[in-house]
């Protein structure tokens, strides 16, 4: 389990093809890697992946045909930013929301502009998620969590305030990039609770 607030920041510095899928080098200057160990889990973009191996200020990962099906990962290439955040202990504090990094659907940059001193962005989002997308609720994007501003018939909202900005890889988006979302947990546990099988 995650919580959507960003550790830091980092590089893919390498990608290897292995008959269908790939496995990913991943560096960065910032982020703790000293109690890492093969097996562990780190979202990058969202994307909860199992750490291979690490060493100094790399860990490698393997990613599934299945992973790379239904996330931005195949459209990510050496020297490509992700963001990125170690799993949850028991005794952390909770900043964010619950994340499974267990991507729901790619969804689109629609449209950014300043909001006095945070960036407002639109979200076109794939028409099966927007069932679990409500305003003022929780939404991960490249594994960040937001609050949701206003949702419409085809997609939704969202602020990002300056430190987020600064912290992670969205200061980066324009019209047209692609995004892993992760809708909220409570929400896709509630409907399969209600929802005669």
């Amino acid at each position: 389990m995650f919580s959507g607030i960003i550790e830091s920041t980092g590089r893919i510095a390498a990608i290897e093809d292995h008959k269908g899928d790939k496995r990913v080098s991943i560096t960065s200057e910032t982020l703790d890697l000293h109690d890492v160990k093969t097996g562990d889990s780190i979202a990058v973009n969202g994307i909860y992946l199992t750490v291979r191996d690490c060493s100094g200020k790399q860990f490698n990962v393997d990613i599934s045909a299945e992973t790379l099906s239904c996330t931005t990962f195949n459209e990510y290439k050496v020297g490509s930013k992700v963001n990125l955040e170690k799993a949850l202990q028991l005794s952390d504090r909770l900043h964010g929301h619950l994340v499974t990094g267990h991507v729901d659907g790619v969804g689109t940059i629609k449209d950014r502009k300043p909001d006095a001193r945070s960036e407002k962005i639109d979200i076109n989002c794939p028409r099966g998620l927007l069932r679990y997308i409500n305003k003022k609720g929780s939404v991960c994007i490249d594994g960040v969590s937001l609050t949701v501003n206003k949702k419409s018939a085809t997609g939704f909202s969202v602020n990002i305030i300056p430190h987020t900005l600064d912290q992670t890889i969205i200061s980066k988006y324009s019209k047209g990039t692609r995004v892993n979302i992760e809708v909220d947990i409570i929400a896709r546990y509630l409907e399969s609770l209600v929802t005669p099988a």
